[in-house]
């Protein structure tokens, strides 16, 4: 694992794109926990739901960092340097 990430750059101020995963509302599924990409703002399910929808979109955009939906996380993570950010290390580094 990565202990610093190389793209808090591209972190954004953004409005989730919806109220749950995006993917899982459309074929009428349910997920744990929600995540929000920090380039688009697409809203998708976490790695401990089954669909893994947030990862997915990782692999599929390249879009790099998700922020944690979670009432009270305050936390993002870097899929491509495989890290944990605090949502202030990304305002102190250049990013939102």
């Amino acid at each position: 694992m990565a202990t610093r990430c190389t793209h808090l750059k591209l972190v954004q101020v953004l409005t989730p794109s919806s109220d749950g995963c995006e993917e899982c509302l459309n074929l009428g599924d349910t997920w744990i926990h929600l995540r929000m990409c920090t380039q688009c703002g697409q809203v998708g399910c976490c790695d401990n739901s089954k669909n893994r929808h947030a990862s997915k979109h990782f692999r599929a955009t390249g879009h790099p960092i998700s922020r944690s939906l979670e009432r009270g996380a305050t936390w993002l993570y870097c899929y491509a340097d495989d890290v944990f950010l605090s949502d202030e290390a990304s305002k102190t580094e250049g990013g939102c």
